[in-house]
Parts: C-alpha cells; sequence; structure tokens
C-alpha cells in the first residue's frame, strides 16, 4: 500500500495480533497512540463488537485522518467532553447499541464535518440544550430505541442542516414547538412508538402535520397513537379534533400556610398539586429585599431540599425538607405547581422559634463539642423580620427592659458616691478593719493612698505589736480605741485616721 493512500482497517481488539488492550479499572481502552503512527493515514475504523468502556481524551488524536468511525456495540456509558476535537474530518460515527445515559455539552465538540451521527440503541433519558451545537453539518440523527422522556426546548439547536430526525420508540410524551424550530432542513421526521400524550400541549404537532408537516411523514409514520388520557387511547393524534385536546390548569393545596419551628428542628411540609397533565411541583425561598433595594423574585436556593432539593421539580406532591433549623431558614417560601394550562403558586411562611434565654445567655455546648458562634437577631436585621409579630415584640420589651434596669442601677450608684462625698462621714466611717493574715488586703501603699486622698494622719500596723494594750496607760497611747473590749488578741485591727 503506498504512502498516503487511503486505508480501510479492520480490528478486533482483543483478537488482533500484536496490539494488545490496555485495561484500567476493569474497563479496555484502545492503545491508538502506540500503533498509529505505524499505519498510512486510516479513513476508516471498525471497533464494533469490542468491550471498549472509554474513550479517554486525546486517544484518538493520531487519527486525524478518519473519515467513518464504527464503535457499535461496545460498553461505552459516557462521551468525554472533546473525545473527538482531533476528528475534524470524519464524516460518519456510529455509537450504536452502547449503554450511554447522558451526553454532555461539547461532548460533539471538533465534529465541524460530521454529517450522519448513529445514537439508537443506548439508554438516553433526556437530551439536554445545545447537546448538537457543534453538528452543523449534520444530516442524519438516530435516536431511536432509547429511553428519551425529555426533550428540551434547545437540544436539537445549531442543526440547520439537518435533514432526517428518528425519535422512534422512546418514551416521549410531549415535544414543544420550539424543540424542531432549528431544524429549517428536515425532510424525514420518525416519532412513532412513543407514549403521546394528548392534551393542550400537543394541539400545535396535529396541527403542524396537517398543514403541511406531513409531507416529512411516512404513511407508516403518520400514526402517531396517544397514549393518555384513557379517553383518547389507540386513537391518531391526526384522527383527534382540536377542542379534545384539552388541559386542566394546576391548584396548588397546602397545610398549613404558617410553621413556627424550634431550633434544630427538622420540618417537613407538603405541596399537593391537580391538574392535566400532571403539574411539576417546585418549592422556592423567596429572597427578601434589603431597605431601598428591588424587590427579587423568587428563586431556588442551593443548599435547601425539597423532593429531589430545594427548586428542583417534581409530579404531583412536593415535599419541603429542612433538617437543623437555623435562623437561615426562616422566612417566605413558594410551591408552584406548572402544566402545559398554566401556574398557580402558594405562599408558605416559617417562623423560628427563639426563647430569651437563648437570646440572653447562649446555653453551653456539650463536653467537647463545638462551640457555636451564630450571632443573635438584631432589630431591622432579616433574621429578626424573619420572626413573627408576636417574637418580635417580646424581643423588643426584653431588650427595653434590660436597658431601663442598667440606667436605674447607674443612677442609684452615682448617687451614693456623691452622698458620701457630700456628708460628713460618722464617727468611725474613716476606720479600716484589717483582717489578721500575713497577706492582708491593705498594703502600705494602700493606707499611703488613703491618707494622701483624706489628708489625715494614718498610723501603720506593725502586726508584732497589737493595736490593744493590757492596761489603761498602753491604752490610752492609742486615741479612740473602744473602751472594755477584751484584752485577748483580737481577730481584727482597727485604725483610726
Amino acid at each position: 500500500m503506498a504512502p498516503g493512500a487511503p486505508a480501510l482497517l479492520l480490528l478486533s481488539l482483543l483478537s488482533l495480533p500484536g496490539v494488545p488492550a490496555k485495561r484500567r479499572d476493569g474497563c479496555v481502552s484502545l492503545p491508538v497512540g502506540e500503533w498509529a503512527p505505524s499505519l498510512p493515514p486510516i479513513q476508516t475504523l471498525f471497533l464494533q463488537d469490542n468491550s471498549i468502556a472509554r474513550l479517554e481524551p486525546g486517544i484518538l488524536a493520531p487519527l486525524a485522518s478518519l473519515r467513518h468511525l464504527y464503535l457499535h456495540n461496545n460498553s461505552l456509558h459516557a462521551l468525554e467532553s472533546g473525545a473527538f476535537r482531533t476528528q475534524s474530518r470524519l464524516l460518519e460515527l456510529a455509537l450504536t447499541g452502547n449503554r450511554l445515559r447522558g451526553l454532555r455539552v461539547g461532548a460533539f465538540a471538533g465534529l465541524a464535518q460530521l454529517r450522519v451521527l448513529y445514537l439508537a440503541g443506548n439508554q438516553l433519558v433526556q437530551l439536554l440544550d445545545f447537546t448538537f451545537l457543534h453538528l452543523q453539518r449534520l444530516q442524519e440523527l438516530h435516536l431511536q430505541e432509547n429511553s428519551i422522556e425529555l426533550l428540551e426546548d434547545q437540544a436539537l439547536a445549531g442543526l440547520s442542516s439537518l435533514a432526517l430526525l428518528d425519535l422512534s420508540r422512546n418514551q416521549l410524551g410531549t415535544i414543544s414547538r420550539e424543540a424542531l424550530q432549528p431544524l429549517a432542513s428536515l425532510q424525514v421526521l420518525r416519532l412513532t412508538e412513543n407514549p403521546w400524550r394528548c392534551d393542550c400541549a400537543l394541539h400545535w404537532l396535529g396541527a403542524w402535520i396537517k398543514e403541511g408537516g406531513q409531507r416529512l411523514l411516512s404513511s407508516r409514520d403518520k400514526k402517531i397513537l396517544c397514549a393518555e388520557p384513557p379517553r383518547l387511547a389507540l386513537q391518531s393524534l391526526l384522527e383527534v379534533s382540536g377542542s379534545s385536546l384539552i388541559c386542566i390548569p394546576p391548584s396548588v393545596h397546602v397545610e398549613p400556610l404558617e410553621v413556627t419551628a424550634n431550633l434544630g428542628e427538622d420540618l417537613r411540609v407538603a405541596c399537593q398539586a391537580s391538574g392535566y397533565p400532571q403539574p411539576l411541583v417546585t418549592w422556592r425561598k423567596v429572597a427578601q429585599p434589603r431597605e431601598g433595594a428591588p424587590r427579587a423574585q423568587a428563586q431556588p436556593e442551593v443548599g435547601w431540599r425539597g423532593t429531589g432539593g430545594l427548586g428542583a421539580s417534581d409530579t404531583g406532591s412536593g415535599m419541603l425538607f429542612l433538617t437543623n433549623i437555623t435562623l437561615a431558614h426562616a422566612g417566605k417560601y413558594e410551591c408552584e405547581a406548572s402544566n402545559a394550562g398554566g401556574a398557580a403558586r402558594v405562599p408558605f411562611q416559617l417562623l423560628v422559634n427563639v426563647s430569651r434565654q437563648q437570646q440572653l445567655a447562649p446555653a453551653p455546648p456539650p463536653a467537647g463539642g463545638p462551640v457555636s458562634h451564630e450571632p443573635l437577631p438584631e432589630t431591622g436585621s432579616m433574621a429578626f423580620r424573619a420572626l413573627g409579630l408576636a417574637t418580635q415584640t417580646a424581643i423588643a420589651a426584653a431588650i427595653a427592659l434590660l436597658a431601663l434596669t442598667a440606667l436605674l442601677l447607674a443612677t442609684m450608684i452615682c448617687r451614693r458616691r456623691r452622698r458620701r462625698k457630700k456628708a460628713p462621714g460618722p464617727s468611725g466611717e474613716g476606720a479600716l478593719f484589717v483582717n489578721d493574715y500575713s497577706d492582708g488586703p491593705c498594703t502600705f501603699a494602700q493606707l499611703e493612698e488613703l491618707r494622701d486622698e483624706r489628708g489625715h494622719e494614718m498610723f501603720v500596723i506593725d502586726r508584732s505589736k497589737p493595736l490593744f494594750a493590757e492596761g489603761p496607760a498602753e491604752a490610752a497611747e492609742a486615741p479612740g480605741v473602744a473602751q472594755g473590749l477584751p484584752l485577748q488578741p483580737p481577730s481584727a485591727y482597727e485604725i483610726h485616721c
């Protein structure tokens, strides 16, 4: 084979002599880089019917000349973003019969020339917005025999050249007009063998097919049968009148509408919704605007859990589940139910009970446990405004009472000090009583300070000599000493200034 000539390579990964397969974490990967440089430029590569579970990023980089790549009937669970970034010349990619559960945005980046993509027979459940954005020249997209039940409005964005779309044998109950709008070149559309829900949301599809869309459907594909409601089951969508495709707007019920919970408790609140089709239920925490700031709309907040997470959707009954309630949980919530017929919302108020003891003196932490430094709510703060009116009044009254008590105590202390300074003290008021301990509270410096303040002469105690002498002559040397005192050594010394 001359260098540079087109090459056709058929590989059986598990039996190719001289090309051992590498196993990583129990998965088989393809060691392309070890042998591809020794081969001529490869345009067609067959790797079907193997056990390939992963395509590592860059593993196909040596095969930049590929035009056709067949990877069907392997064990691929996911496609890494950029796995085909170097295959800019690839025209056909077959991934049929793998185990793909989802497609990441960017999984097909680099396939600017791709014309045909086979994804049939996988386990895809939903197609997210902009999944195929990089496939602007794609002409055929085969998605049949999956479990697709959700096709987001922008999932097919970028497929302006698509001529064939096969969505048959999936779990689609509805499809929006916006989902098919990017398909300006569509010529063949296959939608059969899906459990279509024939309600107001599918009214446009029947009208579109009757007006001109039927040119895209073969005689077999025109049999789009209704699976529900029961009164329309097994009837063709094209034969059902528009007046029969109805929706019942949702109604929402939350009981009670206001709950007061204690700190540290768990809380469950059910939101019952009814309507047709079955509404999607979403819990949101309403953001409280600051003073002077524009009022924000209800938004989901990360970290709060409803059924599947706060802000997550559920059909029928949504449960708001809060654990270990703190002051941050307090506030207004909103349960929203929506379907093709409209939306309904019900507000819910959560109050957090904080006792007076918890406000003034936080409880001591358990032995060995962490100390909580969570600040108490201040008046005017968001946490304080989230409390009920009765709780707010009790907190304000307690704070006012404490302030008044402190003010009265300070006033009484000041008055007593003023009286002591102005009024002459009674006899003996200037006496100091010193306990008979070697480390008594009065020191020489304290006595000197007292003498300096009052301007009186002061005696300095010599503890080795009792102040009270045993006899009237010695007693007279100490003026002011009380008469008739016992002569035994006293337990306190009296000093007259």
